[in-house]
């Protein structure tokens, strides 16, 4: 057991070498995901705790959140975060926290429904203005482009396959029965749902110069360059194919998952907003025949 005295000498050495760590740069969370995105949140204190009290140093107010979620320390060897025996868990790159962990820069931390990207370098404030930059045309939550980069990008794509009269397919699809997963299963499950399915779409199946964005909600677009109708719709089959043969599983449950696809060409005389229309009818069209489709 410590006394006053040896207590007290311990705090002063963290906070000395804490101190000494942050003189090159404070590290700090940027807020991606949730209602105060954007928003930095210094890590300058020995110890600053996260959680839905009004006495935390970073308060998430969401029913998700535990009162006191978590906490993040830092030491010579860095900023360290522990779960403080929250009821939905503190995840580091989607493995939720059993033991203290240090944080590395770059690495995404889930509170509830909010995530915050961890940023510790040589030039803080740089680093965080490529983030809010990145932010702007990357969806906090699933990590693949969001909607103003979409519009953008086809804006561009219809633009230039129309004056060189290149083949344009453009593919929309959302996930069948998204507010029952919500219901049944909670809006964190919904939010691992998006994010999984995310990722293997990306990983598998998207090309450098092809854009797959989320659209809004839980519908989703992808936009191929050069690529003729036909072969849009054998991507898109493989696509509801893959996902409808894997499995969901979120805190030891299975959350049945399948999509809903419509995949339409570039025609003469199309603007964005009319081929975007065109693409979501064939995405109703499948809704309609029963779910868990592709309509072409």
């Amino acid at each position: 057991m410590t006394t006053p005295r040896e207590e007290k000498t311990r705090v002063s050495e963290i906070s000395r070498i804490a101190d000494k760590r942050l003189a090159g740069g404070i590290p700090c969370f940027v807020q991606i995901y949730g209602k105060d995105i954007g928003r930095k949140y210094p890590l300058d204190k020995v110890q600053t705790t996260i959680g839905r009290g009004p006495d935390n140093h970073i308060v998430c107010d969401m029913d998700n959140v535990s009162r006191n979620h978590c906490k993040i320390f830092a030491g010579a060897g860095g900023s360290w975060i522990e779960d403080m025996g929250s009821t939905n868990g503190t995840f580091v790159n989607d493995a939720e926290l059993a033991n203290r962990r240090r944080l590395m820069n770059g690495d995404f931390i889930k509170v509830g429904g909010v995530i915050f990207k961890y940023i510790d370098g040589d030039n803080i404030e740089q680093l965080y203005y490529e983030e809010i930059y990145r932010m702007a045309i990357i969806d906090g939550l699933t990590q693949v482009f969001n909607k103003r980069y979409f519009l953008e990008f086809i804006d561009r794509e219809v633009a230039r396959c129309a004056r060189y009269n290149r083949p344009l397919t453009l593919i929309m699809f959302d996930i069948d029965h998204f507010k029952k997963i919500n219901d049944e299963h909670g809006h964190l499950a919904g939010d691992y749902a998006l994010k999984r399915l995310a990722n293997l779409i990306h990983a598998k199946n998207i090309r450098k110069e092809e854009c797959f964005a989320r659209y809004g909600g839980e519908e989703f677009a992808i936009v191929l360059p050069d690529t003729p109708k036909n072969n849009g719709a054998i991507l898109a089959e493989k696509i509801r194919e893959m996902i409808e043969q894997t499995k969901f599983e979120f805190e030891t449950n299975t959350i049945p998952l399948t999509i809903s696809m419509g995949v339409t060409e570039l025609q003469k005389g199309d603007t964005v907003d009319t081929f975007i229309h065109r693409a979501d009818g064939k995405l109703y069209e499948g809704k309609q025949g029963g779910r868990n489709r592709v309509v072409a």
